[in-house]
């Protein structure tokens, strides 16, 4: 689940895309080249690691070169990288590498996930409150429940089990939205479509398969089931939420 987190949150750009002028050629635009660049990084990276230490070890091995890529210290494999590199002062450089890019994490998904409450309650699917603008034209009050909802999430275990919670939900909700595209395309084929998948039917076709099968792994893999499980849980207890809204709208 860490490798498909990594990932994650290309699309997040999409949910601030009222905001956004001419949003049919800049989201694209901007998802296409966004994953392309990181992708290309994380490639980069995992040569890096592969030119620098072994791939396989010994765990009882005394130096870093001796445990290698696959024993590395509690799976560090960057920080045993940049300790090889640059001795002791590697792993705090790394330290502070990582807390920089965890503050641009976090202001990327501060800002697309507020939207997504803030265009829930515009649509009639949330509390009527959260789709109010403050003065700075920002949704305050959606900030404010995405902030309280994350640090219930934070009392709820350990950061390994937030991501099994996470991305088990995530890819269901992918799978959710590329099935969307066949029954879209059946029902309404005359809608205005400013983007048509690339490779349909067949492509969209493998990411339904191989997604449904991952959230299969996880629901049944002893390291994961427990807590994906959980997930599909409070997936499930949206469902009245969202038929309840769902109601009142109509």
């Amino acid at each position: 689940t860490g490798s498909l987190f990594s990932s994650d949150s290309w699309n997040n750009i999409g949910f601030a895309g009222e905001e956004i002028q001419n949003p049919e050629r800049t989201l694209v635009r901007s998802m296409a080249i966004g994953t392309a660049i990181v992708t290309t990084l994380y490639i980069l990276i995992n040569i890096v690691y592969l030119l620098v230490l072994p791939l396989q070890g010994s765990p009882e091995a005394a130096t870093l070169a001796g445990r290698g890529i696959q024993y590395a210290t509690d799976d560090r494999v960057a920080t045993a990288v940049a300790e090889s590199v640059m001795g002791r002062a590697g792993a705090y450089v790394l330290a502070i590498l990582i807390m920089l890019s965890t503050f641009g994490a976090n202001n990327g998904i501060i800002l697309s996930g507020a939207r997504a409450y803030f265009a829930m309650a515009k649509d009639g699917l949330f509390f009527p409150s959260l789709a109010i603008l403050n003065r700075a034209g920002v949704p305050g009050r959606a900030l404010w429940v995405q902030c309280l909802w994350a640090c219930l999430l934070c009392l709820s275990g350990s950061y390994g089990q937030l991501l099994n919670y996470v991305m088990f939900s995530v890819i269901l909700f992918y799978l959710i939205t590329i099935i969307g595209i066949f029954v879209l395309r059946r029902t309404r084929p005359d809608a205005h479509r400013p983007y048509r998948a690339w490779g349909y039917p067949v492509l969209p076709g493998i990411y339904v398969a191989l997604a449904s099968a991952f959230c299969v792994i996880l629901l049944i893999a002893p390291d994961t089931a427990e807590y994906s499980r959980y997930g599909l849980g409070l997936v499930a207890l949206g469902l009245p939420v969202y038929f309840l809204f769902g109601r009142r709208m109509a």
